[in-house]
């Protein structure tokens, strides 16, 4: 589900989550710390962590990053384990990955913080490589939460899959001219890329709804719509190809 708003403010993700319980999966990003509570449980994006690594070694003059035991090679190789092994838990049940995970990833989650912390006074606080371990060690808690419970996931780049067509589109036709030209793309984006994420075919799932809903007539109640729900209609839309 996706919300256009002029800006990031953190306000406006409180606004768009208010009354959310549960585990919410996030960035780093610092206007989303306000919505940590008993019932809002964040969670880090492993993903991102590892990126501030890989951009370090990109900051590397090239025959520098050769150097298999660099700092920035060493943290990724780290992180390559820890990835390795949900490739190997995918598929099994939560509880099976939750029990995998205690066994076999929190050891090594352990290595790279003590990694982390072994070298932080190594590293000039505003390199690339002392910004990747910083905000490592910053965002510690919410990062390794994933090992807490089976059904959540190392990072959140199943969400960031399905921003990605609309972030390639928005260079391609400049930007919405208007803020209601913003919220309609948001609006379109929203029911185009739940239904990929049930395997329907986007167009078909659309013409469904053009062709159904008017049916529905002027008075319903809203309970009336769970029935064009996605994953509620893999009997009559086709699959994604």
């Amino acid at each position: 589900m996706y919300e256009y708003q002029a800006t990031r403010a953190g306000a406006h993700a409180a606004n768009f989550l208010q009354g959310f319980s549960g585990h919410l999966q996030v960035d780093g990003y610092a206007g989303y710390h306000a919505l940590a509570s008993d019932d809002c449980i964040l969670v880090g994006c492993m993903a991102h962590a590892r990126r501030k690594f890989d951009e370090a070694l990109k900051a590397l003059p090239k025959e520098s990053r050769k150097n298999k035991m660099g700092m920035a090679q060493t943290a990724l190789r780290k992180f390559a384990r820890l990835y390795a092994l949900e490739k190997q838990f995918k598929g099994l049940t939560i509880e099976q990955r939750y029990l995998l995970r205690l066994e076999k990833s929190k050891p090594l989650l352990e290595d790279l913080k003590q990694w982390c912390d072994n070298n932080l006074t190594k590293t000039a606080k505003d390199s690339a490589i002392g910004k990747a371990i910083r905000y490592t060690i910053n965002q510690w808690d919410s990062l390794t939460r994933y090992i807490d419970d089976g059904n959540i996931q190392i990072d959140n780049n199943a969400a960031e899959r399905h921003i990605k067509p609309f972030v390639i589109g928005r260079k391609n036709w400049l930007f919405n001219q208007t803020p209601r030209g913003a919220n309609a793309s948001a609006l379109l984006y929203s029911l185009v890329q739940t239904a990929v994420a049930n395997n329907l075919e986007p167009f078909d799932y659309l013409k469904y709804l053009l062709t159904a809903l008017p049916k529905l007539g002027r008075h319903y109640k809203p309970e009336a719509l769970d029935q064009f729900l996605p994953w509620n209609l893999t009997e009559k839309i086709k699959p994604l190809k």
